[in-house]
């Protein structure tokens, strides 16, 4: 879990298996029968923390979410049209969906047989996939999307909010909300339709294609997400919205005014837009717009920031959703608009749009590879109190090697590379030790070749799925005269606290 913000203590890892066995159906009818599950894709990528995220078979490029909402009696309605193509003769397939009920599916247009396996939607077509094959799998299906408990106590899922609803995703929550391949080495591209109560705002990833009036007075929002994006970072938000619209420069921009061309309103957020441009798009919580004010204008200054440092900012639009402290427990890297807990201070500005380049773009593999995001986004916040007159990258690895104990009791737990469970995922190993990896790095081939190495491997890997041992192995390309064998071995996988560098 990539989340910068923690209000809530670790529990034991047994909740694990609350999280992946606890979501039943309601209801749904079992048409597949008593068929052999042979030729079916596997039941999760085998991911070493969460075994059923994730499935196997099928490769997903796009999702077509078409939702309906009304937060009296927390009713969710969907259809979800799942675009994938079949990496292996396939007579039956999963999706992952937690609870709710299930009324129809189709494949390629014929009805399809269906089951449900726990978390698992267990697909069978009328007539068998075969390798290569490109299909659409259409799901029809309502009723109350849940709130998942995580290992580590968190909440995730579908949160219900003063005033609607939040979306979070981090690292099995999505299947609470459609159905998928929810898994962070499986990303697609996304159109999200939302429809709401009058005077409610859906907010979502990517850019608002339109806010259209739909039947008794609720509004439909069109939301378009192009580029590849993981589940876990997909988001809806609905709520009464402060909404300001913008445009910062995009790198090839010159002579643009960020300060212009912006638009606040409180209902749809459809304002006008400057022509050019990346399109801004920041969705507050009515109590929260005075605090949120000071750090949310600082955006374009941080991303111009973050430009210099990691390269070119790697989607099309960007922007925030704040919503109530009491609502969310933590603010979350959601793609091109992360989440936060309340007015968020800027180190947790510069965090969440750090991880749009590490995380999003650049997503892990699987979730043994968090220390990529939080270890990279970590020291995002270093260099920016570096870069403003603060302490040094090197003084704050050097307090933290110190007396990091005082403040992480768990620094040295583990290492960054290996958590012990899924409870761990998001503990400061990953976070702190993590950075320390990086500055590591830094310290062995200097400023210059560190620069390179962090643009290069963010642009090498845009919008792709990578696991640790593509990173290490990255590194000692860009570097081959360099020996990085203790950082591996003491650093990033070693027990205990590594001796003084």
């Amino acid at each position: 879990m990539s989340r910068s913000v923690r209000l809530v203590p670790a529990v034991a890892a047994a909740a694990l298996v609350l999280t992946l066995t606890a979501c039943d159906d309601e209801g749904a009818p079992d048409t597949s029968g008593a068929q052999a599950r042979d030729a079916s894709g596997a039941q999760g990528v085998g991911d070493p923390y969460f075994p059923k995220a994730g499935n196997g078979g099928y490769d997903v490029s796009h999702y077509g979410l078409t939702l309906a909402y009304t937060p009296e009696g927390n009713r969710l309605t969907g259809t979800a049209v799942v675009t994938a193509r079949a990496t292996e003769d396939l007579a039956a397939f999963d999706l992952d969906l937690a609870g709710m009920k299930v009324e129809e599916v189709t494949v390629g247009g014929d009805p399809a047989g269906f089951r449900r396996d726990g978390q698992e939607l267990v697909v069978r077509p009328s007539d068998a996939l075969s390798e290569g094959e490109t299909f659409e799998v259409r799901v029809r299906y309502s009723g109350s999307p849940r709130t998942i408990t995580d290992p580590d106590g968190s909440n995730e899922g579908w949160l219900r909010t003063a005033d609607g609803a939040l979306a979070l995703g981090e690292p099995t929550g999505s299947m609470a909300w459609f159905p998928g391949n929810h898994h962070p080495s499986d990303k697609a591209s996304y159109d999200i339709a939302v429809t709401v109560p009058k005077g409610l705002t859906a907010v979502s990833n990517g850019e608002l294609r339109s806010a259209t009036a739909a039947a008794d007075g609720r509004t439909t929002f069109s939301w378009h997400t192009a580029e590849p994006m993981a589940s876990y970072v997909a988001t809806v938000a609905i709520g009464r919205y402060t909404v300001t619209r913008s445009t910062v420069p995009r790198p090839t921009d010159t002579d643009t005014d960020t300060d212009t061309d912006t638009d606040t309103d409180t209902g749809s957020g459809t304002g006008s837009v400057a022509k050019g441009g990346l399109p801004v798009y920041i969705a507050v919580d009515p109590s929260q717009v005075t605090a949120s004010r000071k750090v949310l204008a600082r955006l374009p200054e941080v991303m111009e920031w973050a430009e210099n440092n990691f390269g070119p900012y790697p989607f099309s639009s960007a922007g925030a959703i704040v919503d109530r402290p009491e609502d969310v427990e933590y603010a979350l890297e959601t793609q091109n608009r992360p989440v936060y807990p309340g007015a968020p201070d800027t180190a947790t500005l510069v965090h969440e749009t750090a991880h749009q380049w590490f995380g999003d773009s650049v997503t892990p593999e699987s979730w043994q590879d968090m220390w990529l995001n939080e270890g990279l986004a970590t020291y995002a916040e270093w260099l920016w109190t570096e870069d403003e007159d603060g302490a040094t990258a090197e003084e704050t690895f050097t307090e933290l090697y110190d007396h990091g104990e005082d403040e992480y009791e768990d620094l040295w737990a583990f290492p960054p590379a290996k958590p012990t469970s899924a409870a761990h995922i998001s503990d400061s190993p990953v976070y702190q030790r993590g950075a320390m990896v990086i500055h590591r790095i830094r310290q062995t081939v200097g400023d210059d070749a560190f620069y390179d190495i962090v643009q290069g491997w963010a642009a090498a890997h845009r919008h792709g799925s990578v696991g640790t041992d593509d990173f290490t192995a990255y590194v000692e390309e860009q570097a081959p005269d360099e020996d990085f064998d203790e950082i591996w071995a003491d650093w990033l996988y070693g027990e205990g606290k590594p001796a003084r560098p």
